[in-house]
């Protein structure tokens, strides 16, 4: 949201709500996120902030899993300032001590207007926030750490943060019309089950398969067959958080072949088969 003067002011955080992309495990208390909508006239370029705020003890250290969206991040904490492209496998984030960091999830049509080149040269990498944006990476990074200083759980500091990242974004509004054609695409993927080929995107789209292939490749990385399996798996993982069918009618749900490949995928991506996890979810000890 912004206030009349149009800074960004935080709305109601959510906390500690498991998004499907999160492979939390149940018994890590570790920490709490503050989830932030991006404000008013961003929604073609940003898609939210979150704030995490931990606390692990010494000694003891607590990854963070996830199977991230197709989206560019910038994350600024009190030690580093990155700019993310996509994570093609399982992004692991292990927090230790006492600390907080600020981020914001990019639309899919963003990477490649921050960065001015193809996404594919970001794929599985970061960079300091400095070689995207420049000397205002580095006056965004004074003015995040300014912010949150003095209590990074507190609403009023968040709202400064989130303030200080629209002002220096702004500059890489409006969002171009393929960059909105990407972010339709992404939309539609990740939003209907039903969608387990290829060729139902570019029917949709109206695109033929090569014109498809090489917008995923540039605006985000990768290609419109790892956007399908990507929703499917952060899908699996929301299933199986509550496990309510069998392994066999979950597979066919996501629109896999048979049980056996689709616990390969899940076990390729995540490290874990879709059993373990499941049961790291029944756990009551």
């Amino acid at each position: 949201m912004k206030s009349d003067s149009g800074s960004a002011e935080p709305g109601p955080a959510r906390l500690d709500s498991i998004e499907r992309a999160h492979l939390k495990d149940p018994r890590d208390a570790s920490h709490v996120i503050h989830r932030y909508e991006a404000p008013a006239g961003f929604g073609n370029l940003l898609q939210r902030f979150w704030i995490p705020v931990w606390s692990v003890p010494p000694g003891r250290e607590a990854p963070q899993k996830v199977l991230q969206y197709p989206v560019s991040l910038i994350v600024i904490a009190p030690d580093y300032a990155r700019f993310y492209g996509v994570v093609s496998g399982l992004s692991t984030t292990t927090l230790s001590g006492d600390g907080w960091a600020v981020g914001v999830m990019c639309a899919p049509s963003a990477g490649f207007l921050l960065t001015g080149a193809p996404m594919a040269g970001y794929t599985d990498r970061h960079v300091d926030v400095t070689e995207v944006l420049g000397d205002p990476g580095r006056v965004l990074t004074d003015r995040v750490r300014t912010a949150m200083s003095p209590g990074p759980g507190s609403a009023a500091a968040h709202g400064t943060a989130m303030a200080a990242y629209a002002a220096a974004l702004r500059r890489f509004l409006p969002v171009d019309a393929e960059g909105e054609l990407v972010n339709r695409v992404v939309a539609f993927v990740e939003s209907r089950s039903d969608v387990t080929r290829v060729s139902q995107v570019c029917a949709e789209f109206g695109l033929p398969e090569r014109a498809l292939q090489r917008l995923v490749h540039r605006r985000i990385g990768l290609t419109p067959k790892w956007l399908i399996q990507r929703r499917r798996l952060q899908e699996a993982a929301e299933r199986l958080r509550t496990r309510s069918t069998t392994l066999g009618d979950m597979a066919a749900a996501l629109g896999y072949a048979d049980q056996p490949h689709f616990i390969r995928d899940f076990a390729t991506v995540t490290g874990m088969t879709p059993g373990e996890f499941a049961a790291l979810h029944t756990r009551r000890d």
